[in-house]
């Protein structure tokens, strides 16, 4: 790979940690769209099963942690009716196998970067950094954009499980190469139960299911086409669900509980049921709401997570229901974009057991407990392109790098309470904005109440077209630099990011660099 001298410069910043941008991030869009498939070779919608990803397992377990060992490595799967496409996935899998894992239960995970030593079109080298999204990580193991892993390298991640319930996932983070690595397949669920969640008659087990959500574009060998739009986002013609594209599920005349991903690198959605009826929203990014939210439509952002109930007792059963996508402003649809999958009601015997949706949920969230009047400081964040980049008050990644990642955009004390508001004044794209480590409380959208399923604790916000939000924030139980940025994965890798530093003075901070682990040849787990 050809390097500027601005590269070398960012390699000596970085030293072993994380190598540097490539001249060329991502192929030109109208020499990329020459080769895409013809519509009429797709799938048609409807005509796949439905599947739902394997758990993990351990490899071994001790009084307090379990240990995992992953491998980031290509497959080849069938999306397209007669060809064959590869992908890359965690232990070959796309999606990802799910984590099921126990509040206090420790975990470490053994990320091994299995990837070519070059991608076979886009011809970048597969750097990774795996981001636990949602998780309370130490900064080492939070998956922060720089600190890489290449291919035939490995990285051991300490994962804590003290929070709340809640759903997470896990996708790569590498420094501007994100949108491509998950586009390729690497994301998965990790969900993290609690006595709380366990004890509500809401629905578990089998009526308990994942839905990964992501959109894909094909060239016409059946070989996946990245294109980014001016650098604007990447938008597919193709809906897959775990996997599957535009699949059909079997569903009892009871409740199920789905945990929706939205793992598109760009594309945002807007749910609905071709019924007309609501569901229930449970959960949101941090776990339960205080009390459950009815709604017929919803707007979900990339990263974010929502836990809903749809009751199919209503239905008879050979009925079809189907999830509905009424695009949000600034995607780009296609012919079937405007539908996710369906659920065929079956006559199956079933079980009546956690099939209910009570009243109250988890009315003592800590975060949504927070008071306005908590606060001890207001900051404003503004994400602006100006002059080609993508930037959070003016800053790029591009500037941490070049201070030694010192610069930071904020810096609270530990356990201070803050208000920030995030501030989006183009009319031209959304951002959905993610924020490491914390949970926050929107408290207001445009100046009027968060929107319904927004009435939960949260980790992104959708931060619309000429929109602002307010969030409260407390950073608790934390210290050191976490990642600010838009989880448009497109708009990352193009620098719309930048860090905070949670500040305790009396405990040096963490170095995300600190694991020297990963340079040496891999051991015992």
């Amino acid at each position: 790979m050809e390097l500027t001298r601005k590269d070398l410069l960012k390699m000596s910043v970085l030293g072993a940690a994380a190598v540097t941008l490539p001249l060329e991030r991502s192929v030109n869009a109208s020499s990329a769209l020459a080769s895409r498939i013809a519509e009429s070779a797709l799938p048609r919608p409807f005509t796949t099963a439905f599947t739902k990803p394997p758990v993990i397992r351990p490899v071994r377990s001790d009084a307090t942690t379990d240990y995992y060992r992953v491998s980031m490595e290509p497959t080849t799967v069938e999306v397209i009716p007669g060809l064959r496409t590869e992908m890359w996935g965690y232990n070959g899998l796309v999606p990802g196998p799910t984590f099921q894992i126990a509040q206090g239960r420790r975990t470490v995970v053994r990320q091994i970067n299995n990837l070519p030593a070059v991608h076979p079109v886009l011809q970048y080298t597969p750097w990774t950094s795996v981001h636990l999204h949602g998780s309370a990580s130490l900064p080492e193991y939070d998956g922060y954009a720089s600190d890489i892993t290449n291919p035939g390298q490995y990285k051991d991640y300490h994962y804590p499980n003290w929070q709340p319930a809640r759903t997470l996932w896990y996708h790569d983070h590498g420094v501007h190469h994100t949108a491509e690595n998950v586009f390729m397949g690497l994301a998965g669920q990790y969900q993290l139960t609690d006595p709380l969640e366990r004890s509500l008659p809401i629905p578990h087990g089998e009526y308990d299911v994942p839905l990964i959500v992501s959109d894909k574009m094909f060239n016409s060998d059946g070989s996946l086409l990245f294109s980014t739009n001016d650098n604007a986002g990447f938008y597919g013609d193709v809906i897959l669900v775990n996997g599957r594209p535009w699949p059909v599920m079997k569903v009892k005349r009871r409740k199920y509980r789905f945990r929706i991903l939205n793992a598109s690198p760009s594309r945002s959605y807007n749910w609905s049921l071709d019924s007309g009826d609501t569901m229930a929203v449970i959960a949101t990014d941090a776990g339960l709401m205080p009390t459950p939210q009815y709604v017929r439509s919803f707007r979900h952002g990339v990263a974010e997570r929502y836990e809903v109930v749809i009751d199919f007792a209503k239905y008879r059963p050979g009925q079809r229901i189907v999830l509905r996508n009424a695009s949000p402003k600034n995607n780009i649809n296609f012919t079937n974009t405007n539908k996710v999958m369906a659920f065929d009601v079956v006559a199956d015997a079933f079980s009546t057991v956690d099939n209910a949706v009570p009243a109250s949920l988890n009315p003592g969230q800590a975060t949504m407990l927070l008071k306005e009047s908590d606060a001890v400081k207001t900051r404003t964040l503004n994400f602006i392109r100006e002059h080609g980049q993508w930037t959070i008050n003016g800053t790029t990644w591009e500037d941490i790098v070049r201070s030694g990642f010192t610069k930071v955009i904020a810096g609270p004390k530990i356990d201070d309470v803050e208000i920030w508001e995030l501030r989006n004044p183009s009319g031209g794209w959304h951002h959905p904005a993610h924020i490491h480590f914390i949970d926050f409380r929107v408290l207001s959208r445009n100046g009027r109440p968060a929107l319904p399923h927004e009435l939960g604790a949260k980790d992104v916000v959708f931060l619309g077209e000429n929109e602002s939000v307010r969030l409260l924030i407390k950073f608790d139980q934390g210290r050191g630099k976490y990642m600010v940025h838009c989880h448009n994965l497109v708009h990352e890798d193009h620098d719309m990011m930048t860090q905070f530093e949670i500040r305790d003075d009396t405990t040096p901070a963490d170095d995300p660099f600190s694991d020297p682990a990963r340079w040496l040849p891999e051991g015992p787990l």
